[in-house]
């Protein structure tokens, strides 16, 4: 039987100076704990999984090819696969994201657009 993780005893890799995030995966998902210092950046990117944000703390504002949108506590914000965005922390930040399938970029460290400087411009 598995047994539960508190996020505490995840390793938290710090991608940028702004970003840290935490992970786990299974067979076909992944979840993290994003941490990110307000005015953090996650640069425009798309990638094949779905992804759920679910903010605990803090705010996101994401940006789409056709607007914006700001993701706050209690909200739960639905991107669908392959859709280009980008995400600006509006204060330090806390959110939960869920994707599926799994994240192979982050899993195999090839995410490498997280890993820049993560600051606004």
């Amino acid at each position: 039987m598995p047994a539960p993780a508190p996020w505490e005893k995840l390793d938290c890799e710090q991608l940028n100076p702004k970003i840290a995030r935490q992970m786990t995966s299974g067979e076909d998902a992944t979840i993290a704990r994003v941490l990110i210092a307000k005015d953090g950046v996650v640069p425009r990117h798309s990638h094949r999984s779905e992804q759920y944000t679910m903010i605990l703390s803090g705010a996101l504002k994401f940006i789409f090819d056709d607007g914006e949108v700001v993701v706050r506590p209690g909200h739960v914000l639905v991107i669908p696969a392959h859709v280009p965005h980008a995400a600006v922390a509006l204060e330090d930040t806390v959110d939960i994201d869920f994707f599926a399938p799994r994240r192979e970029d982050w899993i195999n460290k090839q995410d490498s657009y997280l890993r820049e400087t993560g600051e606004r411009k």
